[in-house]
């Protein structure tokens, strides 16, 4: 088993817009691309885990999740990286289809995306890091038992400022974005390897 990386989507990968629904709304930030890239070129697995409620809620259809899925790995593609796997809740408790609408074990801070993840490409959730905007999936992965870094974008700053002091649990550490989460993690690696 090998450790991964395991990013949130919106606010982490592209630019937070509250719900992404339209193709339009999905644009990538400025260094997450070359952040994932520094990844790959150290063959480190990463995975992005999302929840999606806004498909619950009924604010778009389930193809728009592929949709955007797509054109994120081809604008990674086109900068030279990839991710390893996309994982995605689609639940939330009250959702407006009832095919949603149920309490899982998905949705972060949960860590059903995780195992899924774990499980299917083989990886050791507590030597891997997380990497998000909110303090969401700081808790996913302290449940993990991996190591949670908080990028700055997206959510991020706000949360930092008016959540975090609050939290019992913090980041390992504070990145600009995910191009210096990214870097932190690698001389993370580096130490511990």
């Amino acid at each position: 088993m090998r450790p991964a990386v395991f990013l949130d989507r919106d606010g982490t990968i592209n630019e937070q817009m509250g719900y992404i629904n339209h193709i339009t709304r999905f644009v990538m930030l400025p260094r997450a691309a070359a952040g994932i890239r520094l990844l790959n070129e150290q063959s480190i697995p990463v995975v992005v885990v999302t929840n999606q409620s806004g498909l619950a809620r009924g604010y778009f259809p389930e193809s728009l999740v592929g949709e955007v899925h797509a054109k994120m790995n081809k604008e990674l593609a086109a900068a030279g990286a990839h991710v390893d796997g996309i994982y995605f809740c689609p639940h939330h408790p009250e959702a407006k289809e009832e095919r949603f609408r149920l309490a899982c074990d998905c949705r972060k801070p949960k860590i059903g995306l995780f195992t899924e993840a774990a499980r299917e490409l083989d990886l050791d959730l507590a030597g891997s890091y997380v990497v998000g905007d909110r303090w969401s999936d700081l808790k996913a992965a302290a449940a993990c038992k991996a190591k949670g870094l908080l990028v700055l974008s997206g959510y991020g700053r706000g949360d930092r400022e008016y959540i975090g002091p609050h939290q019992q649990i913090q980041p390992v550490s504070v990145a600009e974005d995910l191009y210096d989460a990214a870097r932190w993690i690698i001389d993370d690696l580096a130490r511990v390897g």
